[in-house]
């Protein structure tokens, strides 16, 4: 171009017509929590394009609805924590039946010291009393215990238990065989070749007798399921627990949690939502309870109109949920399994639309009810997560 004039450089005016006051939205700060869920903060503030630079507003200038959110959660790491325990006593008999027990208190996994044991109180425990056998007492007979079991001294104890067992006996024929939603496309558990007896199984009648009598593991866990809605009472028939060796009965769920030995037989239990859990531990071969439930409306609503309950063994959970009136609700998905399984969830797709902002405030909250640890998925962050127990919440946020 060196031959021709070279045109004079100048600067015309664009874009006259002023920029709309819009959020800015800074840098989160530390999160609140050195572990497990938190809160961050964020300055947000109302600002606007002014001859190229960025003035500053009053917040009303802004689209008050649109305003993000200046507290987001957030997760550092996941908190972790432990029950330890001491070595067992020796027994408390030279001869005879005794007991042995030990300390539980609560550990840090990553120092290895102890903490306050407020941080385990969710976290289930094992027992600190159990009961032993020193070997039979001069001049006592011994008598072989169900297979697996060790010789054990004949006490007047010990006939009592056999006794109450074998009155027992009679409720065995009324344990439903099955407990597995009837689902098409999966077959049932006792169809699958499951394990026998009833440890480990989820059921879904809306009544039914569970004998807990007889089983050969050292714990035994049911699930006792019912639609939203719904509240489950439980009966307690009979017992042959032994409350001085340890042994008790353990009902939970999602709003009430109770543990109890003496005096089972003809107490109530009361789920007041729809899942009960029965954890029976066991250290005497042959013990156990006899269970009678029935369920009924819930007295109180415990749910919300969006909140979806999934059984297994597979399910499909699509959010937003439409209500009627449109209202912003946080929506709840709650799965429960049989005790012996565990849950998968894979999020096959998310589309928050094309506003970068609503990643911070739109997100995906899964609680693992066993050990109440809680993971976080933001934005369109695609994953897959796995439980550790059979109770998982999940929690749909704006």
């Amino acid at each position: 171009c060196h031959p021709v004039a070279k045109p004079e450089s100048r600067t015309e005016v664009c874009n006259v017509h002023p920029c709309p006051p819009r959020w800015k939205v800074a840098p989160a700060g530390p999160c609140s929590s050195t572990c497990g869920p938190g809160l961050a903060v964020q300055q947000v503030t109302c600002v606007q394009m002014h001859q190229g630079q960025e003035v500053l507003l009053e917040d009303h200038l802004c689209p008050g609805l649109e305003k993000p959110l200046t507290s987001i959660p957030c997760v550092t790491r996941m908190c972790s924590y432990e029950w330890g325990f001491s070595e067992w006593t020796e027994c408390s008999t030279s001869c005879g039946n005794g007991v042995q027990t030990r300390q539980d208190f609560c550990i840090n996994p990553l120092t290895r010291k102890r903490v306050n044991p407020v941080f385990c109180r969710h976290f289930p425990k094992s027992l600190v009393l159990r009961g032993c056998s020193a070997g039979p007492c001069p001049g006592q007979a011994v008598v072989a215990g169900p297979r697996g079991a060790e010789l054990q001294a004949v006490t007047p104890a010990t006939r009592l238990a056999t006794a109450v067992t074998t009155k027992g006996a009679r409720y065995k024929g009324l344990v439903l065989p099955s407990a597995v939603p009837p689902l098409p496309q999966e077959p049932t558990e006792e169809a699958g070749g499951g394990e026998k007896g009833v440890c480990g199984k989820l059921f879904l009648n809306a009544t039914s007798v569970i004998n807990m009598t007889g089983v050969e593991s050292s714990d035994c866990t049911v699930t006792i399921g019912r639609p939203l809605g719904e509240e489950i009472t439980v009966s307690v028939l009979e017992s042959s627990l032994n409350c001085t060796a340890g042994e008790f009965l353990l009902f939970s769920g999602r709003i009430m949690w109770r543990k109890g030995c003496r005096k089972l037989p003809l107490s109530l239990i009361n789920s007041r939502t729809n899942i009960l859990v029965v954890k029976q531990w066991l250290l005497m071969p042959g013990n156990g309870v006899i269970l009678q439930y029935s369920s009924r409306v819930a007295t109180k609503k415990y749910y919300q109109d969006c909140d979806k309950q999934l059984f297994g063994p597979q399910g499909e959970i699509v959010y937003p949920v439409q209500l009627p009136d449109q209202r912003q609700e946080v929506c709840r998905t709650f799965i429960n399994v049989a005790p012996r399984h565990r849950v998968a969830i894979r999020a096959l797709y998310i589309d928050l639309g094309n506003d970068s902002n609503q990643t911070q405030s739109n997100y995906v909250l899964i609680r693992d009810v066993s050990t109440m640890k809680m993971m976080v998925f933001h934005g369109k962050q695609q994953f897959f997560w796995e439980s550790t127990g059979s109770q998982v919440e999940i929690e749909f946020h704006e």
